[in-house]
């Protein structure tokens, strides 16, 4: 995990190095010239045009800028204004936009550099640091060089867009300690197996709060993995979802969860007589009254995870029995998606107090309806953040860059998901991974977070083209097996 800090946060952490701040600039521009000199290629005869504002980002690409000229790359540093002629442009082999930095306001009209690769000092000028929000002219870069940690404005779009692939230079500044949001990568995905004793949820005590022991604190080494003295009932996760014609979505669920280490699923649809596709062969079916809350309470003790909504219909008897399994299942991971999501909204208390904080994946629709009718704020990590404590739960917010929010005030974000999620379906997917994830004995924020890593990386083996959700639940046990046979922390 990586961490993540607001231009805020950013500026006090700077005000708190025991260096000088031109010891910092030297090892920033150190970390810039490294970077253009990769996307170069070579030293003789190569041409740079440096774009440098007037604070320490620009400061950051003059002291670049010598350095390269000290290994033999011709430098032109002009101001941030700085309009380059076509002959420029000709002579012009990379770019570096040092012109404005992650505490800037207002809007930037780039210049036109025409095909040259730009290399962005901190983040593209013109993005907001805080939100992705772009203002004016940004100029897309090819690669960006920040600092000590990523800045929320790298990770949502369109600022997302305008970074290109990031580099986190270390320059000896601590951005660990206080820190309450993390980025996830594969390598967080990688385990070794748990033994059976240790699957369960972590008390607050035990996960801690604040400070690098947030990170510890999740209670997780990765994603699950069996062990061999495992049983199917120590992973089992009931799938309770769907209606009339509506099974796919509670199938998918079912399917996903299996795929990703459920030793054992069991998939109702209540009201509903299940037989043949598209229920997964391997899934239980659990036959449930249309009124079944009270089924489920008094038959939930063999299972480690509920998830609960797939599919579900939006009406009052289906919130009356989402509320009554919320508030007797405190002790069972529960995972609240699609049709369940509104029972809350409808009664925000419900999940108050509960032993086990539940988790709830609501797309941008159902966020809303959660926030009470407010559209989600463009400071995305805050709004998730907010409301997770103000619903006492884990908050899933899904999303080009996905948001999983803890009601203590930690955040995992996962930016592994591309276009191939936009797809009916996916979310299911997710509701039965952090299923899986609970099982398996994840702390519910470890759940949520990392089954969106895993199925963004899983989306990522994927067709390009012709991509449906169904085949999501293969890719996520073809990714896992991977995983195994790879180095950790290698890319997938």
């Amino acid at each position: 995990m990586e961490p993540i800090v607001t231009p805020a946060e950013m500026g006090a952490i700077d005000a708190a190095a025991p260096e000088p701040v031109e010891v910092l600039i030297d090892r920033a521009a150190w970390a810039v010239a490294r970077s253009a000199l990769g996307l170069l290629g070579r030293t003789y005869g190569a041409r740079v045009l440096v774009l440098a504002g007037k604070g320490n980002n620009g400061n950051d690409g003059r002291v670049a800028a010598r350095f390269l000229a000290a290994r033999g790359v011709r430098c032109r540093v002009e101001a941030a204004d700085f309009q380059p002629s076509p002959s420029d442009l000709a002579r012009c082999d990379l770019v570096i936009d040092a012109a404005y930095g992650t505490g800037f306001r207002g809007s930037w009209d780039a210049p036109d550099v025409g095909s040259a690769p730009v290399l962005a000092v901190d983040i593209p000028s013109g993005v907001n640091g805080l939100t992705g929000e772009a203002a004016g002219q940004v100029l897309p870069a090819a690669a960006t060089v920040t600092f000590a940690a990523w800045k929320p404005g790298l990770l949502f779009h369109p600022g997302r867009g305008f970074a290109g692939s990031v580099t986190v230079a270390d320059i000896g500044l601590d951005a660990v300690t206080g820190c309450r949001a993390w980025h996830l990568t594969a390598a967080d995905l990688s385990a070794a197996p748990a033994h059976p004793a240790e699957i369960r949820s972590l008390s607050r005590a035990e996960r801690g709060s604040g400070s690098s022991e947030s990170v510890v604190g999740l209670g997780a080494d990765g994603w699950p993995q069996q062990v061999a003295e495992a049983h199917k009932w120590q992973r089992a996760v009931w799938v309770i979802g769907g209606h009339g014609t509506m099974l796919g979505a509670p199938s998918l669920a079912a399917a996903a969860a299996a795929r990703a280490g459920a030793g054992y699923v069991a998939l109702s649809v209540p009201g509903a007589t299940l037989s043949g596709p598209p229920v997964p062969v391997e899934s239980v079916i659990r036959p449930l009254p249309a009124r079944w809350g009270a089924d489920v309470v008094a038959e939930q003790a063999r299972f480690a995870a509920l998830v609960v909504g797939p599919g579900l219909p939006v009406d009052l008897a289906t919130q009356g029995d989402v509320l009554n399994v919320a508030a007797n299942t405190s002790t069972r991971g529960l995972v609240l998606d699609g049709g369940a999501l509104d029972a809350v909204a409808a009664d925000p208390s419900i999940l108050r107090g509960r032993t086990v904080p539940a988790v709830l994946t609501p797309h941008d629709g159902e966020l809303r309806r959660l926030l009470r009718g407010r559209a989600p704020g463009a400071d995305r990590i805050d709004t998730v953040r907010r409301l997770a404590a103000d619903l006492g739960a884990v908050v899933l917010a899904k999303g080009p860059t996905t948001v999983a929010a803890h009601p203590d005030g930690r955040v995992l974000v996962s930016a592994a998901g591309d276009r191939r999620l936009a797809s009916a379906g996916t979310g299911d997917v997710l509701a039965g991974l952090v299923g899986a994830g609970l099982a398996g004995g994840l702390e519910p924020l470890a759940a949520a977070g990392l089954a969106a890593e895993l199925h963004g990386r899983a989306a990522r083996l994927g067709l390009h083209r012709g991509f449906v959700a169904g085949d999501l639940p293969l890719l996520v046990g073809q990714w896992l097996e991977s995983a195994t046979t790879q180095p950790p922390g290698a890319e997938r």
